[in-house]
């Protein structure tokens, strides 16, 4: 008997009536005879609601007890499916991340999974029970409850899955699937079949908000097959799975835009040996994450260095730049929020060259002034003015010939 594990996230939950409907899916897979574990997120705008009840407690909550009130969300959802499913004579039990003995590091908010228990979910799928998991949760070594950051639901199934050694890791969302762009943003984008775990990796990176980084990188580490589809609709979504010959011949597989990045700027910075460390220790000892750099060597022998950061970690990565600024002798610290990050993604780049000429010249036939550029081996990212980004999206996804036909 294969084991299949599903997870809903907040918008398929939201309320009683789609938790209903959830039971209705569930309980067609289980009459299919599939074994089955089902991850619930909080139902859509719990988790929000009740930070904004604990900052009116305090407005910076000790993390542990945040992460006790928070996890509450899905208990909620795991419970009320659990009964729902029972109510229809489908045995069901609910269980919580410490039960199901998600183990993790003591790092409240954003914990890294370090290992699963799966002893108990194996002994109630062989009583032909389905078992319906509070997601985005798990406990420390000292069994504290600890949560897995923003779309940790994803990651917990698809940890469960690796653990479970699943057949596939179904991921219901408010979408049909991985596209080319964002279809609101690009309404000829079109829904990708298949694509790569290296692919949606950097997607998931650069501001796509399908599927949560961490899972990613556990499916593709254990290489579990992930099908992201919609609760709403019963057609096939996007598979995630290993790089396959025929997804070389696309060159570009999709177009993303992120507008949740900021940059820093430090103007005349002394050129010696040991300064890029006392500007980026400080930003790394306060837990936030650079991605983009970029150095300029004056004629002077001083230099200009520029990062990004996540936009929600701007104020304070400036604060801490000033204070680097004034130890080093640097001439002066600028900002900026008004950025977005434009990215062409696709496996075929590691063997096709001038996709970065081709996106150069399509932003330059646009009038759009390249700020910042990175690579990978299969992405190409450009920081541009916010207000360009629709338009770069737009230019960039019909240059690569990813429009649907008419």
């Amino acid at each position: 008997m294969g084991v299949i594990v599903q997870k809903y996230g907040g918008t398929s939950v939201a309320d009683l009536d789609r938790i209903r409907h959830v039971a209705d899916r569930v309980i067609r897979t289980a009459r299919q005879g599939h074994a089955l574990v089902v991850i619930v997120s909080a139902m859509a705008g719990v988790t929000d609601g009740l930070i904004a009840l604990a900052r009116r407690v305090d407005p910076e909550p000790d993390k542990r007890e945040l992460d006790a009130l928070l996890a509450t969300g899905e208990q909620t959802t795991a419970a009320l499916l659990a009964m729902t499913l029972r109510a229809r004579g489908v045995p069901a039990q609910s269980l919580l991340g410490f039960q199901v003995e998600v183990r993790t590091d003591f790092c409240y908010g954003n914990a890294r999974i370090q290992d699963i228990g799966v002893e108990r979910m194996r002994r109630l799928l062989d009583q032909g029970v389905i078992v319906v998991v509070a997601g985005f949760q798990g406990c420390d070594p000292e069994g504290n409850i600890t949560t897995l950051g923003r779309g940790g639901s994803d990651t917990s199934a698809v940890a469960i899955a690796a653990a479970l050694r699943a057949d596939c890791c179904e991921i219901y969302t408010d979408v049909p699937g991985v596209f080319t762009a964002d279809p609101n943003l690009v309404p000829r984008a079109r829904k990708l079949e298949r694509i790569s775990y290296e692919e949606m990796l950097e997607m998931a990176s650069i501001g796509a908000k399908v599927l949560q980084i961490r899972s990613v990188e556990f499916a593709m580490k254990y290489r579990v097959p992930v099908h992201v589809r919609s609760t709403f609709s019963d057609e096939e979504g996007t598979m995630v799975v290993a790089e396959e010959n025929g997804m070389e011949r696309v060159v570009v597989s999709a177009v993303t835009m992120s507008k949740t990045d900021a940059r820093i700027t430090l103007k005349n910075v002394p050129d010696r040996p040991g300064i890029a460390a006392r500007i980026f220790t400080p930003v790394a000892e306060a837990g936030i994450c650079v991605d983009m750099i970029i150095q300029n060597t004056r004629a002077s022998g001083a230099t200009d260095l520029t990062f990004t950061v996540p936009r929600a970690d701007y104020r304070k990565a400036l604060a801490i730049e000033r204070q680097v600024a004034a130890e080093i002798g640097a001439e002066e610290v600028l900002g900026d929020e008004s950025i977005a990050k434009v990215s062409v993604t696709g496996v075929g780049m590691r063997s096709h060259p001038g996709v970065a000429a081709r996106m150069f010249a399509t932003l330059a036939r646009e009038g759009i002034n390249i700020l910042m550029i990175s690579t990978s081996e299969i992405r190409i990212s450009c920081v541009i003015e916010q207000k360009y980004a629709e338009l770069a999206v737009q230019s960039l996804h019909s240059a690569f010939g990813l429009d649907a036909p008419a």
